[in-house]
Order: structure tokens, then C-alpha cells, then sequence
């Protein structure tokens, strides 16, 4: 079998240009990771704090032998950030990654990916982006198994990617709600956003833990945690495991899921390693199983492995 894909995809939060420029060093120095991807996703206001450092963080990812790919926007809501993400489509010698929609259509017939924010639910629409040239197409979240097992069976030459491990993105809307909660409005947010490193968490009337906000970006509360079922993604076809950036040691990460990706280690020895870490997590599953996707299903016994 093929050696799968480890990919570290964007930094979905507003951590300050330091923290960034010291997460991607670790990442190029350290963390046993095949594929980088460096810019904004979540909000156009945020990219002036790091554009400037993209140039040599991405020199030193690939010195480092990394491939990085730059993320486009998930939304784009006006003429200036069309024209910003029409510049970033035109950036040669860079494999770009389209989460909108008008991205794809600017990319096509040059390789390119397809991000988890553009809707991929079938075979139709996976034949059609990989003919307009994407070499690798991240599936959305909340496909269960047997859709992901389909397409990976339509792929012709793409590589077919599915996220393993952290917050996954429910939704953006052209509002900001890191704003709203702190009484301010978007266009004088203060950038508020910066002040939760891994989102806002949000809880129901009764005090339950719901959901987290992340500016424009809502997230699940909990974190997707699919090691003990990259066996049947490996054996269905899928190629490239996303990791997603949070305020923890990612390369100890990604290091225990390369592990698990060559079958050196038991998913519970990656659970129980996540537990073990500094930011509390609580996992779930439930969207590969058909099932709501802030359940945890467990498919193995105690022994099975």
C-alpha cells in the first residue's frame, strides 16, 4: 500500500503573527508532516498581520521538504477580497487550494485542490472538479463512510482527502460573532477573535457545551478523532489525512498519527496520548457513521485490535 498523505491544513484562528511564524518553523523543523498549507480561510481582515511573513515561511517549508499549498478564502463577500483571491489564483509555482467556488473556476485546467468548504457529495461533482485539473480534493466533514468510499472509487488521478483530527467547520456567514458577543460591530471587531486560541466556546441556555465560534466561522464543540478508523479510509482509497491546527503540540500530533497511517501504534494509543495533552477535547465520529456528527462511535473492542 501506497504511504498515505499527512497533511497539516490551515491555521483557522487568529493567533498573532509570532505564534504563527514559530508554529510553521516547528512544523518545517519537526513534525513528520508531507504537506503544509499556509493562509487565511476564515476572514479577509486578518490576512495584512501575516502576508508579509508568507514568502519566507513558505521557503522554509519547502527547504524543509515540505509541500505547501496556499487556502483561499471560504467566503468571499465583496470586490476587494474577489481581487485578492484572484491575485493569490494567479501566484505561479504554488499549489493553490480553492474553498469557494469562484476560486475553482479560476483555477481550472492548472493543478490545484479542492477544499472541505466547497460541497463535494458526488460522483458527478468529483469528476467535474478533477477534470478541471484538481490533483487532490478534500471531502467535506460530514459525508459518511459509504459516500467517501463511493468517490474514492469515481477518482481517476486525484487524491481523495478526509480530516482526521480537530474542530470541523459547520458554517460562515458574513457576520461576525466573536464581534457580537464582545458588543462590537464587524468593521470595529478589535479583532476579538484573537483572544481564544482554539475558538470561543459557546454553550446552550442550560450551560451545555454546544458549539465554538471562531470570527465568522462556526465550529463544533467537540473535535473529530478518526484513528481508529483509518484503516477502512486507507482500504476505501483515501489518500491525504487532514490535521487541523490548535493550540497544542502538533508535532507530537502529527507524529502519533503517522504512526497510526503506517500501523505501528492502536487508536487508543492516539486517544489516550490526545487525552493526556493540555487542551481538553472531546471526540466524536458520529458524521462517518451516518449518525449525528457530534456522537462517538466506537467500532472496535477493547481487544479487536
Amino acid at each position: 500500500m501506497k504511504k498515505s498523505r499527512l497533511v497539516m491544513g490551515p491555521i483557522l484562528f487568529h493567533w498573532d503573527e509570532n505564534r504563527k511564524r514559530d508554529f510553521y518553523a516547528q512544523v518545517a523543523d519537526e513534525a513528520e508532516i508531507d504537506t503544509v498549507h499556509v493562509g487565511e480561510v476564515v476572514c479577509a481582515k486578518r490576512m495584512p498581520f501575516f502576508d508579509k511573513h508568507l514568502p519566507d515561511v513558505i521557503e522554509r517549508l519547502q527547504r524543509a521538504g515540505k509541500e505547501v499549498v496556499l487556502s483561499t478564502l471560504a467566503l468571499v463577500m465583496n470586490g476587494r477580497e474577489c481581487a485578492q483571491v484572484h491575485d493569490l489564483t494567479q501566484m505561479p509555482d504554488l499549489l493553490i487550494e480553492a474553498n469557494d467556488i469562484s476560486a475553482a473556476g479560476l483555477l481550472a485546467d492548472r493543478p490545484h485542490v479542492i477544499g472541505p468548504y466547497i460541497n463535494t457529495y458526488n460522483e458527478s461533482t468529483f469528476s467535474y472538479f478533477e477534470s478541471r485539473g484538481a490533483t487532490r480534493i478534500a471531502l467535506p466533514w460530514e459525508l459518511p463512510l459509504s459516500s467517501v468510499s463511493r468517490l474514492c472509487e469515481t477518482r481517476k488521478t486525484a487524491e481523495v482527502e478526509i480530516q482526521v483530527f480537530g474542530r470541523m467547520p459547520l458554517a460562515i456567514s458574513a457576520r461576525c460573532y466573536s464581534a457580537r458577543a464582545h458588543g462590537l460591530h464587524k468593521d470595529g471587531c478589535r479583532y476579538v477573535c484573537g483572544e481564544q486560541l482554539d475558538g470561543m466556546d459557546v454553550a446552550t441556555l442550560d450551560d451545555a457545551p454546544f458549539l465554538a465560534v471562531n470570527g465568522l466561522q462556526t465550529l463544533s464543540n467537540h473535535y473529530v478523532e478518526l484513528s481508529e478508523i483509518t484503516d477502512e479510509l486507507q482500504d476505501a482509497g483515501v489518500n491525504a489525512f487532514r490535521l487541523s491546527p490548535h493550540s497544542l503540540d502538533m508535532v507530537r500530533v502529527a507524529r502519533l498519527y503517522r504512526q497510526r497511517l503506517d500501523r505501528q501504534i492502536h487508536s487508543a494509543d492516539v486517544q489516550h496520548a490526545l487525552k493526556e495533552m493540555s487542551l481538553p477535547m472531546e471526540f466524536a465520529n458520529g458524521f462517518l457513521h451516518g449518525i449525528p456528527g457530534a456522537e462517538l462511535r466506537h467500532t472496535l473492542g477493547p481487544q479487536a485490535e
